[in-house]
């Protein structure tokens, strides 16, 4: 199994920058892809970002596209999202997800997605 943990949500003006983490551990795996779904109050999942092994392959959202970087460090078996100009509607959960194994491309859809963290809430005053 494989467990991931987020960190560094809080509470932000619109504006302002935070920077996510989520550190895998248990079974990882080296050649998987990790990213962040979000999800707000009332409203369903919506992809983010995420990005496989060797940086080849990175997909942004069209909303979080120019604002948000996603990166990992694989020695650390972590993936970063750093996010900037944050938006009073970026406020959401966070969730960290990761692949078992390599996949051919980055895909948005969540069901494709094997482990999931338990998230990390992002709020953004406006």
């Amino acid at each position: 199994q494989v467990q991931l943990v987020e960190s560094g949500g809080g509470l932000v003006q619109a504006g302002g920058s935070l920077r996510l983490s989520c550190a895998a551990s248990g079974r990882t795996f080296s050649s998987n892809v990790m990213g962040w779904f979000r999800q707000a109050p009332g409203k369903e999942r919506q992809f983010v970002a995420a990005i496989n092994w060797d940086y080849g392959s990175i997909r942004y959202a069209e909303s979080v596209k120019g604002r948000f970087t996603i990166s990992r460090d694989n020695a650390k078996n972590t993936v970063y999202l750093q996010m900037n100009s944050l938006k009073h509607e970026d406020t959401a959960d966070y969730y960290c997800v990761s692949t078992s194994g390599p996949r051919v491309g980055v895909q948005a859809a969540g069901a494709l997605y094997d482990y999931w963290g338990q998230g990390t809430q992002v709020t953004v005053s406006s």
